[in-house]
């Protein structure tokens, strides 16, 4: 436990650190953008003194570090500030669209991760054969493809061609729940194709990885079938790896939908970030990426915690 508690306070201690980087990557790379909200609002006929008096307005005239260190001492309390583009509250426009990210790497995760277990099981138990091969090969074939061209290429298939599904999710709360996950299969099945193909190999790789051990040459000797070698004595040892690569799958599912929410017009966050991009919207920009960063650095974090638990070796070092 000592060992896990030191673990935790150096990963929290760094993420914070990271969180702060990412804040000011963010800053100066929105700034660096041609325009800002002002030119953004009032159009490219607006007179120099409507942008002057609009961007005085929302304090966009004061120097850049000025306005970081307020939006950072406001954030540090907790207050999310207001968006430029419409005065709402940020937290207020993040609450929804968070959900709605979630939900939809939750469906993905519900999908991925059973389907790449079964499939890296059903690898090593065929090792070298024709499904093994076939496995591989297309695994390799979806993870090489860019997103957009998976989710371009299934709205192709299955909604432009076979007409079975809808090609915009529009996923609203008062929606039933099955109506809901009908909306989401195709981004969902995009994500699934892209993140299985991670969790499969690793689990084929950390089960062979095991085949060599004694114990797994005494069972096979003892006669016991290699589904249940694999199953029984193999599979139980190699839950480190294979947890560590699926919690950071889930780290992917949660900040890597971002194209894949664009491509469906899916009121998530990924929307939420790229919208606001366009307008210049900086708070609600900054926002967005902590949201997402602090996700992955607290998912990346669960999975050196689980790799830990998992590990008798890392447990108890000697």
């Amino acid at each position: 436990m000592n060992k896990i508690s030191t673990l935790l306070a150096q990963r929290l201690a760094l993420g914070l650190l990271s969180l702060w980087f990412v804040s000011v990557i963010i800053l100066l790379g929105v700034d660096f953008l041609p325009g800002d909200i002002a030119t953004e609002i009032l159009g490219q006929s607006a007179t120099p003194e409507a942008v002057a008096a609009f961007r005085q307005a929302l304090g966009l005239d004061q120097p850049l570090h000025i306005r970081y260190i307020h939006w950072l001492g406001a954030f540090v309390q907790g207050d999310f500030g207001s968006s430029l583009a419409n005065g709402r509250q940020i937290a207020e426009l993040l609450g929804s669209r968070l959900l709605n990210t979630l939900f939809l790497a939750s469906v993905t995760a519900v999908i991925a991760v059973p389907l790449a277990l079964g499939l890296g099981f059903l690898a090593a138990i065929y090792r070298n054969g024709f499904f093994d091969r076939m496995i591989n090969s297309a695994t390799l074939t979806f993870i090489s493809f860019p997103e957009f061209f998976l989710a371009y290429l299934l709205i192709l298939l299955f909604s432009v061609k076979a007409g079975w599904l809808p090609s915009l999710a529009n996923v609203d709360p008062s929606q039933p729940l099955f109506e809901r996950v009908y909306r989401v299969i195709l981004p969902a099945l995009t994500l699934t194709l892209v993140v299985t193909a991670h969790m499969m190999r690793m689990t084929r790789a950390a089960i062979i990885n095991l085949l060599a051990s004694p114990y797994i040459e005494m069972a096979t000797l003892k006669g016991v079938p290699r589904w249940r070698v694999i199953l029984t004595h193999a599979l139980p040892n190699a839950w480190a790896p294979i947890i560590n690569v699926i919690v950071l799958n889930l780290a992917y599912l949660i900040v890597g939908v971002v194209v894949v929410e664009v491509v469906f017009v899916y009121p998530g966050m990924g929307q939420l970030m790229v919208d606001s991009v366009k307008k210049r919207d900086m708070p609600v920009v900054q926002a967005c990426s902590l949201v997402f960063a602090a996700t992955y650095i607290l998912l990346n974090l669960t999975a050196d915690v689980l790799s830990v638990l998992t590990n008798p070796r890392l447990r108890h070092p000697k």
